[in-house]
């Protein structure tokens, strides 16, 4: 059975982002067609300053909120990174395949190191690493499709790349993973500024729906989202990114199609005010068992920790067996009583 692998790091708020490129997916397609994993990757979270308390609050709140968008423990397996010591255990391995050039090379280290020199800081090593760990993640269970979105596909490849490397150099040892990415809304794109994406670290919150944001809050902030030039409602991403990020929106929300979507409006006005309530009718159920699972912590604890257990037990013979396939020794057992006596 092919298996699937994703991850989502509790550095934020989810979005609607999150939610429309990748959650639901997830739930609806990914879970029921594959043997699935989803991981909340707290370790990621680590590689820039954060709040320990913090971290661990949106932790919970990220397992919750994919449990809350319908991702079922009985049918996929949900779990903590961290909870899972073969992703750090496989995480060295990889680092001793990559290159230097390899890690400079991806855009998110590129673009955050670069808004730090501006700053006058430097990044921590870990953001520079930290897609090798996103490989041990994806490669320690012998995963077959990665589904992502288009800002995390080239970390994929490099995954693809030391996969193959490994193998050639140390004998065959992982499944060679493919990126699979939504067909509409891969990329939710802020609300009041159409040229980046909808991400959990937004500093305003102006342009970003939350997945927990009250109805009054979502309308508010789709009403005022930032169109284009003109008066012709028309989808057209490079010329006009604003309307085209609200016909994704819409489409995503009620399974219509952008460029169709486009021809049935004739003023920015209604656009908007269909996509607000769009928004508010597809974040309803979500919310509304969200606060249920939230009135029974210990379900989402019981959750997590059978999940973890399952994961652990898929990914250690993968990692044994790339221990021993790049030279290492195993570990000596300790003599059983009757062989002492």
């Amino acid at each position: 059975m092919t298996r699937v692998f994703s991850g989502i790091q509790p550095t934020g708020h989810l979005t609607l982002g999150n939610y429309l490129g990748a959650m639901r997916r997830w739930a609806e397609v990914d879970q029921h067609r594959a043997d699935s994993l989803f991981c909340v990757v707290d370790l990621h979270a680590l590689t820039v300053d954060h709040d320990p308390a913090r971290v661990r609050r949106l932790s919970r709140q990220t397992a919750t909120l994919l449990l809350a968008a319908g991702l079922d423990p009985e049918v996929c397996t949900v779990f903590l990174q961290s909870h899972v010591d073969e992703h750090t255990r496989l995480s060295y391995l990889l680092e001793c395949v990559a290159t230097d050039g390899e890690m400079r090379r991806m855009i998110q280290y590129k673009e955050k190191a670069a808004k730090e020199r501006e700053r006058g800081g430097s990044v921590r090593l870990s953001l520079l690493t930290y897609p090798v760990l996103m490989a041990a993640d994806i490669l320690a269970y012998g995963t077959d499709e990665v589904p992502v979105g288009e800002d995390q596909a080239q970390h994929v490849e490099l995954t693809r790349d030391l996969a193959v490397r490994f193998n050639q150099r140390y004998g065959h040892t992982f499944t060679v993973p493919r990126t699979t990415l939504p067909p509409v809304a891969a990329r939710v794109m802020n609300l009041q500024d159409p040229t980046r994406k909808m991400g959990k670290s937004d500093d305003s919150g102006a342009g970003v729906v939350y997945l927990l944001d009250e109805p009054d809050v979502v309308r508010k902030k789709v009403l005022r989202a930032v169109t284009d030039s003109g008066r012709e409602v028309v989808y057209d991403r490079a010329e006009r990114p604003g309307l085209a990020n609200l016909l994704d929106i819409l489409a995503a929300c009620t399974g219509g199609n952008p460029e169709s979507l486009a021809d049935v409006y004739d003023s920015y006005g209604s656009l908007k005010k269909d996509t607000a309530e769009a928004v508010v009718e597809v974040l309803r159920p979500l919310q509304a068992r969200h606060r249920e699972l939230c009135a029974d912590p210990s379900y989402v604890e019981g959750v997590l920790r059978d999940g973890a257990e399952k994961a652990r037990a898929l990914a250690r013979p993968t990692v044994d067996t790339a221990y021993r396939a790049i030279g290492l020794l195993p570990p000596v057992a300790e003599p059983s009583l009757s062989a002492a006596r």
